[in-house]
Parts: structure tokens; C-alpha cells; sequence
């Protein structure tokens, strides 16, 4: 008697993410939910937001698919539906690991933390460069596998360090910048050009400790509570749309020494956090403000 042969494994469906913002009105979500129904597509999560206060509704819908359903496909056939609601949307693959350069200066918490965290499979991204205006790093970078580039800025050479950088995320398809404690002042002209793709992490939760040393400051307070601020880049110097906060409190017998250290841990929690979700299609722009579907 002949032996069964074993089956073939079911291939798994492939796994997308459609992210929208359009004007709050009503059937949206039934459009989103009869196309997918339409096109074979299966709704694995979804979230939605509207916001009275703007007139604006947010939604991130996580679904799968079988082939042959592409992306290409599933983007071309979306049009019409995001036509119909004027809708700002996009759709890409879950598993499509974000494209990422990490910009740093002389503080290296951040940095070796993101770093850390792609290797291990932490953060869904794939760091393609490093840039830094200092070498300090270049050793650490370097032990990852990943390009480091240095490019030096002064007053003078500022826009030829900012077009560089811009060749750099060109050639290779940058999707995400962030600045891992970078300690130089973006240009305008570069926010505009990298809108909704540049994340800073600032050193405060509360922004009246600014410029140097903002732990001592902080010390000399007497404060109780420390924080960080992942955001992104716009012109106004540390004002763009907040993605997330951390805290930690913090007791009298604190030296600013060990402030510092508490405050660097903060400062990696909460960039972390915020290019998780960045990288995930979990932010969408409202404004000054943003929508965050954790």
C-alpha cells in the first residue's frame, strides 16, 4: 500500500496596510470595507478617528490578500475610492521594512539603541546609512554592516552638507530620516523637502529647559518629573507634530549626572516608540497635531 504523500503547506496571504485622511462624512468606511470585499481582500485590523475639531477622519486598515493581488494592483484599483472622498491615502506591504538614515552628532545613546533594536528585529526598518557631522561613531557603525558617512557643517558649508545628505537619501530610496540626537539646526528648505520623513527626539518634556545642559537646568529646578519628545522636523525649531513622550520621575537625591543617564534611557524609549510606529503607518498628520493608532 502506497504511503500518502504529504500536502503542500498553504501559502500565506499577503499582508497590507491602507492609511487614510479625508474630510469626515458618511460612508467612508463602508467604501473602504466593500472594496476590500470587492477585491478578495480580508480586514485583519482596523482603525478609525474623527476629529470635530478639524473635520477630518483618519483610518488604518490592516488586511490580507491571496495572490494574485499585488500592491501595484490593489493602489491602482484604490484610486477611484480615494477620488470619490478626496481622500490623502496609501497603501503598502506589512512586511516592507521601512528604508531608514540615522543622523547623530557626539551623543551616541540613540543611536546604538535604534541600531540595537533593527538587528534584533525590534524595530521594522532597515538602516541604510548613518550620517554624522563627527566621526565618533564611525567604529560602532561600522561593526553593524551599515555605510557612514561623514559629512562636516559649518556656517558656510551648511548647504552643501544638507545637498549631500539629500543625494544620500535619493540614491537610496530613503523613506524615514531621523535625527538621533543631531545637534545642528535643519533648514527650512530641507524640512519642506523631507515633510512628514524626519524625526527628532528632544531632551524635554516640558520645553523650558532648552540649549545646553537641560538635565542641570533641570536640577537646579528641583524637578520631579524628566522627559523626552519624539516629533517631526518643521521650520519652527522644535515645534513640529508631536508622535510621543516619555517621562520618568525623578527623586531630590538625583545628581544631574544621574539625571542625564535617566534622561538618555527616556530619550531612546520614546524615539524608539515613535519610529516604530512611523515605520508601521501607525501616525498620520493632523495638522500641528498627529493621530497615532498604537
Amino acid at each position: 500500500m502506497s504511503q500518502p504523500q504529504p500536502t503542500a503547506a498553504p501559502e500565506k496571504p499577503e499582508q497590507y496596510v491602507l492609511t487614510l485622511s479625508c474630510p469626515d462624512k458618511q460612508g467612508i468606511v463602508h467604501a473602504v470595507s466593500s472594496y476590500l470585499f470587492m477585491t478578495g481582500c480580508n480586514i485583519e485590523d482596523s482603525r478609525q478617528f474623527g476629529d470635530h475639531d478639524t473635520g477630518l477622519f483618519f483610518m488604518r486598515v490592516h488586511f490580507s490578500a491571496e495572490a494574485p493581488v499585488t500592491v501595484e494592483k490593489l493602489r491602482a484599483s484604490f484610486a477611484a475610492v480615494g477620488d470619490s472622498f478626496q481622500m490623502d491615502w496609501q497603501i503598502h506591504r506589512a512586511d516592507e521594512r521601512m528604508r531608514v538614515v540615522l543622523m547623530v552628532s557626539r551623543f551616541g545613546h540613540c543611536l546604538n539603541d535604534l541600531l540595537f533594536r533593527t538587528r534584533i528585529g525590534a524595530l521594522p526598518i532597515e538602516i541604510v546609512a548613518v550620517v554624522s557631522n563627527h566621526t565618533d561613531f564611525e567604529e560602532l557603525v561600522s561593526s553593524y554592516g551599515i555605510p557612514f558617512h561623514h559629512i562636516p557643517v559649518t556656517r558656510e558649508t551648511k548647504p552643501q552638507a544638507e545637498a549631500r545628505l539629500l543625494e544620500i537619501v535619493r540614491e537610496e530610496g530613503v523613506e524615514l530620516v531621523v535625527l538621533a540626537r543631531y545637534m545642528q539646526v535643519i533648514s527650512d528648505e530641507l524640512c519642506k523637502e523631507l515633510s512628514g520623513r524626519i524625526i527628532n527626539i528632544h531632551h524635554s518634556f516640558l520645553p523650558s529647559f532648552k540649549g545646553a545642559k537641560p538635565y542641570h537646568q533641570a536640577h537646579a529646578r528641583g524637578v520631579k518629573l524628566i522627559g523626552a519628545t519624539a516629533h517631526y522636523v518643521t521650520a519652527e525649531l522644535d515645534e513640529g507634530p508631536i508622535i510621543e513622550q516619555e517621562v520618568e520621575r525623578v527623586g531630590h537625591e538625583l545628581t544631574p549626572e544621574q539625571l542625564v543617564a535617566v534622561g538618555r534611557d527616556v530619550e531612546c524609549q520614546a524615539l524608539a516608540r515613535a519610529v516604530k510606529w512611523h515605520s508601521e503607518h501607525r501616525v498620520l498628520l493632523n495638522g500641528h497635531r498627529t493621530v497615532v493608532f498604537d
